[in-house]
């Protein structure tokens, strides 16, 4: 059971193409209301979509001139291009997980999943990766995305590494003992007041449904008491530290930084 949230504006539809059975038992799921096969266009009472069409289930903003879907993706675009010509173990992401100084396959645990992008770059490297994602209407983007690319040929055997869990990543912490993941990765949602920094598609889409994650602290001191060698920190490469104890490191590219807590040496071997 996925945990309460904060769903008022949305709902799910389809089109002609999409899964009226599927887009149905989701509203169901989630209690929301279901709006059959529709144009996004025509909405005027909702303003953004859980929208299954022929390409899978996407987040849709409605109205006239709206962006199209954004989907949880790992066959095409983005994800499918960095499967065929990654960057390996030299991408900032992997050299603050700590790819570079094990041989050791590592259990990542990414406690603030979203669509998934970086569970999967982790995955294509070797690791083994359990997501949790506390939206309820991500957490059906990123479902979606992950039974899709189990029918690809190409992206089943790197998402056959990725497990996904409902509920709340704190509360699973709370509960699990230390050394339940090797490392713990987290990217809160930060709090931007500039609003030139929405411009992308996807970042407007997520604020209307998500928000800001203001428990960060709170994540971040359940991962350190859990997690055997790091955690990982995805911050915007300007903004401060999330409050806690100061990073042991800091890996910083052109627009984001990882602030990484070492808790002890990875394995060599």
């Amino acid at each position: 059971m996925l945990p309460e949230y904060n769903l008022s504006g949305l709902a799910v539809a389809c089109s002609p193409l999409g899964d009226l059975h599927a887009a149905r038992s989701l509203a169901e799921a989630l209690s929301l209301p279901f709006l059959g096969k529709v144009r996004p266009r025509d909405v005027r009472e909702y303003p953004v979509l859980l929208f299954s069409d022929e390409n899978g289930l996407g987040l849709q903003l409605t109205g006239k001139g709206a962006p199209g879907p954004v989907r949880s993706e790992f066959v095409t675009g983005k994800a499918g291009y960095r499967r065929e010509h990654g960057g390996g173990t030299g991408q900032l992401i992997a050299k603050a997980v700590g790819l570079q100084k094990t041989r050791q396959p590592l259990h990542v645990l990414d406690a603030t999943a979203g669509l998934g992008q970086d569970a999967f770059v982790l995955a294509s490297l070797g690791c083994r990766v359990t997501l949790f994602e506390r939206s309820p209407a991500i957490h059906a983007l990123l479902s979606d995305g992950l039974a899709r690319a189990a029918m690809n040929e190409q992206s089943a055997p790197l998402v056959a590494r990725m497990a996904l869990q409902p509920g709340n990543s704190i509360d699973w912490l709370a509960q699990a003992g230390a050394g339940a993941a090797d490392v713990i990765y987290l990217d809160p949602m930060f709090p931007h007041r500039d609003k030139s920094a929405l411009v992308k598609k996807e970042m407007q889409v997520f604020r209307t449904v998500v928000g800001d994650d203001d428990d960060s602290p709170e994540l971040l001191s359940a991962a350190l008491a859990v997690a055997t060698y790091r955690v990982v920190v995805k911050r915007p490469r300007k903004a401060e530290p999330v409050s806690g104890p100061e990073p042991t490191t800091r890996i910083e590219g052109k627009s984001s930084r990882y602030d990484v807590y070492s808790i002890k040496a990875l394995p060599t071997g």
